[in-house]
């Protein structure tokens, strides 16, 4: 609604393998769970990044700004025109592709240059979560125009942030008279402020990126012994496996993922399942996770990938 009202157009672009939340609006976005009625005619998804199956599109962000481009001009030919694209920096539930630094460059051009706004969802990869900078927009190099925030601000606690420019901010209150009863809890901001206090006194940005590196290191030899490990990938506290039925033809297999994720939870670790075929284990643990609980948890993946993927000969 901040980039509808700041540009005056409705059109809002986001991939196709995202999810973003549960309001009408960005229910819109989602592919896993379709909008019931069908899709509005003013959003327009384009194919999320895949390094692991198409490596050569992932060299310079072309071909995903080319099909940004695409998604403009469909906007424009249908009336519509853009008002932003929503992305997150990581590409978390799109699988968290290794993206080259500056991938984004030229959608984040073909946006502005259409004269739309860049939204940035710093759920996931915020606050310090992939261990080498505070925010995922940062890692991956773009400044957003809106950014939002949520669940890891709290620990648990019930409390989300949207950041925006003055100007944004008062295009948007002239044109909504946006108002929130719940807006400015002072006991969730009180919490807020709590945290971001344990994440600098305890430096549990530098924690994310030794842990991860430490437990990255652990889960690749993995892959030497196990054929369902396609590959591995991630930053920080935020890392896992794409799974597949056959290294040679990468066809992926969400059911031994699904499987995985169930098992680990019945050995009391909880983990989950995401990516565009839904085959990637998705590992996000709590930013005080230490070496030693990367010791049990890699341990315990190692045996259940045994008893469910296969072991290599």
């Amino acid at each position: 609604r901040m980039a509808q009202a700041a540009t005056g157009r409705m059109g809002i672009i986001a991939t196709d393998a995202t999810y973003h939340g549960n309001t009408t609006a960005v229910s819109q976005l989602s592919t896993r769970m379709p909008p019931v009625g069908g899709r509005a005619r003013h959003v327009r998804l384009v194919p999320a990044p895949d390094s692991y199956r198409q490596p050569d599109a992932m060299a310079n962000g072309k071909a995903f700004g080319d099909a940004v481009r695409e998604a403009i001009a469909s906007l424009a030919k249908d009336g519509i025109g853009l008002s932003g694209m929503i992305l997150c920096p990581l590409l978390a539930n799109e699988g968290f592709p290794t993206l080259p630094s500056g991938f984004f460059d030229d959608a984040m051009r073909a946006v502005r240059d259409a004269g739309g706004l860049v939204i940035a969802d710093e759920v996931q990869p915020g606050f310090g979560r992939t261990g080498s900078h505070f925010w995922g927009h940062q890692r991956a190099g773009f400044v957003p125009d809106i950014l939002t925030m949520g669940k890891p601000m709290g620990n648990g606690h019930p409390v989300a942030a949207v950041v925006t420019s003055r100007e944004i901010l008062a295009t948007f209150r002239n044109a909504f008279r946006y108002f929130n009863t719940f807006g400015g809890n002072p006991v969730s901001c009180a919490v807020a402020n709590a945290v971001l206090d344990v994440i600098e006194q305890e430096d549990l940005v530098a924690n994310a990126r030794d842990v991860g590196a430490y437990a990255l290191g652990l889960l690749r030899p993995l892959a030497e012994r196990h054929e369902c490990i396609g590959e591995v990938r991630g930053a920080g506290l935020f890392f896992g496996a794409e799974l597949v039925h056959d290294r040679e033809t990468r066809e992926p297999a969400p059911d031994i993922a699904e499987q995985v994720a169930n098992r680990m939870r019945h050995c009391g670790v909880l983990m989950g399942k995401t990516g565009i075929h839904g085959n990637v284990l998705k590992i996000r643990p709590p930013m005080p996770f230490s070496r030693d609980n990367a010791d049990v948890l890699i341990g315990v993946l190692d045996e259940v990938l045994g008893e469910v993927g296969g072991v290599k000969a």
